[in-house]
């Protein structure tokens, strides 16, 4: 074995990540096959490779039987013990069958097939890289654009953004560095294929993940996601201690966290509300930033009716329905939104057997953040 094949085994090594272990047996596997084919041999054998004295070696295998069939894979009971008493049936007898040129075919024949076999770690080892951040946040580069997919560079590997998994409106340009959310990883032909997201709600729990300290601590957590991606989401989240505020724990000071997160997603509205597993209170909440008299809830049917304030009608409803849409997936729930006057005609307001919910004269801090967000639901 030359020293240059020695030398290029350390470089894989060192520079790819592949274990000496996995290239011995590639290039063993290759000169096994190299002896077969340049040899005309059918025989089984076996290659063994010295690191140390930088030399190769084949030697045939013969099963060792009563009655030999075939000459090139058996040998005698007697013939075997001629070469070594302690041999018995079923032994397996080495023979050294190196041919005097082969070290110099063996090297043209199996460079190939080395080269595959490296290769097929290399994507082995990136596969089991990313596959355990399936469902993980991570920063690319994009890199290409096709009419389907925008090909984004995670470093070793190049993950696709399919257009269904792109915030609509949003543009991206080569070099552009974007945060994205990995849904799959799995194994192809060519390789470990990356697919990522901007739109999956995933996304968004990751940013508040790195950006509230309190969540990734799990002193306060995030109980469900609504979204519409690109447009605005809904976030309910929870406090495990009673004297943390969940709410202005991830709006931050002067909104500071939740507008870094706005801003990487290009100024998508989000709704942070207070999660109750009691569903009046959390119906109302998640009804945020409208005001809310009163949630009835219909448990055998999973819906509630609610009622606001006649001004805080369309705020309730939002564009297109879009508030009370986001608030029903947030919570589960359904919803039904009367305004006071209509609910008062029909008779359901007040209840006796309803919840009133009071409206808040005063506003927190983190509640004035985003009063200029919602102007245009009163559309």
């Amino acid at each position: 074995m030359s020293s240059d094949l020695l030398d290029a085994i350390t470089a894989l090594e060192e520079q790819k990540g592949i274990s000496r272990d996995v290239l011995i047996e590639a290039i063993e596997a290759a000169l096994v096959t190299a002896y077969k084919r340049n040899f005309n041999q059918a025989q089984n054998v076996r290659v063994d490779l010295n690191l140390d004295k930088g030399s190769m070696r084949v030697f045939s295998r013969k099963d060792v039987v009563e009655e030999v069939e075939d000459d090139r894979l058996q040998i005698s009971l007697e013939d075997a013990k001629a070469i070594n008493p302690a041999y018995e049936l079923e032994d397996i007898v080495e023979q050294e069958v190196t041919p005097r040129n082969f070290g110099r075919i063996a090297a043209q024949t199996a460079k190939q097939v080395v080269t595959q076999r490296v290769r097929e770690a290399e994507r082995g080892i990136i596969y089991e890289q990313y596959v355990d951040r399936e469902d993980d946040i991570v920063t690319g580069v994009v890199e290409r654009l096709d009419a389907r997919n925008i090909y984004v560079g995670l470093g070793k590997v190049e993950a696709a953004l399919p257009q269904n998994e792109q915030i609509q409106g949003e543009t991206y340009n080569p070099h552009d560095r974007i945060k994205v959310y990995i849904t799959k990883v799995e194994r192809t032909t060519r390789g470990p294929q990356v697919i990522v997201s901007r739109t999956h709600p995933g996304l968004l729990r990751r940013l508040f993940e790195m950006e509230v300290p309190e969540i990734y601590e799990g002193i306060v957590e995030i109980k469900s996601i609504a979204r519409e991606a690109g447009d605005r989401s809904k976030i309910s989240v929870f406090a495990h201690n009673e004297e943390i505020d969940p709410v202005g724990s991830c709006v931050g000071a002067k909104g500071a966290r939740v507008q870094s997160i706005v801003n990487e997603l290009n100024g998508e509205k989000i709704d942070i509300v207070e999660w109750s597993e009691d569903p009046v209170v959390f119906v109302a909440n998640a009804l945020s930033p409208s005001k809310v008299l009163d949630v009835q809830v219909n448990e055998e049917e999973n819906s509630t009716t609610v009622v606001v304030p006649d001004y805080q009608l369309s705020l309730a409803i939002g564009k297109r329905g879009q508030n009370a849409r986001l608030a029903a997936k947030l919570t589960g729930w359904k919803i039904d939104i009367k305004s006071e006057t209509d609910a008062r005609e029909l008779g359901i307001y007040p209840s006796t057997t309803s919840t009133f919910i009071p409206v808040k004269d005063e506003e927190s801090d983190y509640e004035d953040v985003a009063v200029d967000l919602y102007q245009d639901d009163e559309e």
